[in-house]
């Protein structure tokens, strides 16, 4: 059994991670392609560890992709086999940058008290 991948929406409708894709897809159509191949692979089980995806703490994980800069899409996990995107970063460095993580946890958090989960 597969998961499903979701992406976050705002209560008013706007998803921030479909926007990063689609300005992705302008930006580097090359590493676009990429990621979307790796938010695939993550529907099996078996990717859900390194080299594609790792935990980051309080219930988040980023999928990971290498490329002219280094793209991430950090999401999470929610019961029936669902994994929802609440975030896209691309950044030059390892690290992913506070802000990106508490907007991240942030959206999760809103995600799941309008879920009633």
């Amino acid at each position: 059994m597969e998961f499903t991948i979701e992406f976050y929406e705002s209560e008013s409708g706007r998803s921030p991670v479909k926007e990063f894709f689609d300005e992705l897809k302008q930006s580097d159509p090359a590493d676009h392609a990429a990621v979307l191949r790796g938010l695939a692979k993550l529907k099996n089980r078996q990717y859900h560890r390194e080299p594609l995806s790792k935990a980051l703490g309080h219930g988040l994980y980023e999928l990971r992709h290498v490329g002219k800069l280094n793209t991430r899409v950090l999401w999470f996990f929610m019961k029936g086999r669902r994994i929802v995107a609440v975030h896209g970063v691309r950044n030059k460095g390892q690290a992913i940058p506070v802000r990106d993580l508490e907007t991240a946890q942030e959206r999760m958090s809103d995600w799941l008290e309008r879920s009633g989960t």
